[in-house]
């Protein structure tokens, strides 16, 4: 076991000794967790079986991994998709079918409307949600600043291809697949032509890759992808065994952050291949505090709102998601995003 993840599993520990969320002993004596093969995606579900395993050492917590639709094509750009379920769909199937309990993801990579008969467990608490700057082994460059024209920003992510274009438009882009050792093995290749790459900072610290992190980018030049740096626990809707056994696992604050962030995407329509970024954090008021942006897909055209309300429950987040989601809306996002789902359709075509 990691040294992350013994610090992670020490911290809910002393959650729980701290006055959290008391253990409910599941009635099954073996758990099936879903997961997918990929090192980041197996790690994550280490991460919180280990965590239940400490937690009901009398209960086998098996893990069961597949591939998904997102694994099987690491070619096609990932805008050129029309599903919104590229990770998780055939998992989904699974744990409907009763072959098992509870899956894991990067809440990131889940849909805002999950399939019926679905629903969250659990959002553990937060990782650094920030995207980071990773430049090639020996590269001298230190930031985005440092970059000549030209430079080749190596990303999957039309979130970030947009929302950079719009600060550095002398950069160019192209994407790059793969799982996060793939990526990072293309951008060391000494023949090829990336720079540097942009990937989650929460993936590199839990696969202990901290150090290949050159920088960390946030507002106002990048604002995270909807979730990013949580993992999210998916269960049956009905379930309540599997339900009252995870709410050891559950962080509020992370919870309540991460609701508002999906409520406004579910209200855009916008998925992890729509330029859609924000930053949630509790104000020293005890607000929540939201930042979000939507970019059209050439960086052109853009707008950004920043909203504070008081958010004490479930309800209210998924409300100020929405009120943060009409905000947009009504400074122009929804032209854009207009714009960029019939370009796809063209692409597509």
């Amino acid at each position: 076991m990691s040294s992350y993840a013994l610090a992670q599993i020490y911290q809910l520990i002393l959650n729980l000794v701290g006055g959290g969320p008391r253990p409910v002993y599941p009635a099954r004596k073996n758990i099936r967790i879903g997961s997918r093969k990929s090192k980041l995606a197996l790690v994550q579900t280490h991460l919180v079986r280990d965590s239940l395993q400490a937690i009901y050492p009398d209960t086998n917590f098996e893990i069961i991994a597949m591939t998904t639709t997102g694994d099987n094509n690491q070619t096609k750009p990932l805008h050129n998709f029309g599903a919104k379920a590229l990770w998780t769909q055939e998992l989904e199937v699974l744990l409907l079918e009763d072959k098992l309990e509870m899956i894991v993801h990067s809440l990131k990579d889940m849909p805002t409307q999950l399939p019926h008969g679905c629903k969250i467990g659990a959002i553990l608490e937060r990782e650094d949600p920030r995207d980071a700057l990773v430049m090639k082994t020996g590269s001298s460059y230190k930031s985005l600043e440092d970059l000549p024209e030209g430079s080749v920003v190596g990303t999957s992510s039309v979130r970030r291809s947009a929302q950079i274009k719009k600060r550095y438009p002398h950069l160019n882009f192209e994407d790059v697949r793969g799982n996060v050792g793939t990526r990072l093995a293309k951008l060391d290749d000494p023949a090829s032509s990336y720079t540097c790459l942009i990937l989650a900072a929460a993936g590199l610290i839990r696969l202990d890759l901290g150090e290949r992190i050159t920088g960390y980018l946030s507002s106002p030049c990048l604002l995270h992808a909807v979730g990013q740096g949580a993992l999210g626990v998916e269960i049956r809707d009905g379930d309540e065994d599997t339900a009252k056994m995870l709410r050891v696992l559950g962080h509020k604050e992370t919870t309540l952050h991460c609701l508002a962030e999906r409520s406004l995407m579910r209200t855009l329509e916008g998925g992890c291949s729509v330029p859609i970024g924000v930053e949630t954090e509790t104000a020293t008021n005890g607000q929540m505090l939201m930042r979000a942006v939507v970019v059209s897909l050439d960086g052109q055209n853009f707008v950004n709102v920043e909203e504070r309300m008081e958010v004490a429950g479930e309800e209210a987040a998924d409300n100020f998601g929405r009120v943060v989601a009409g905000k947009l809306v009504a400074a122009g996002a929804g032209d854009i995003l207009k714009g960029i789902n019939l370009n796809r359709g063209l692409v597509d075509a």
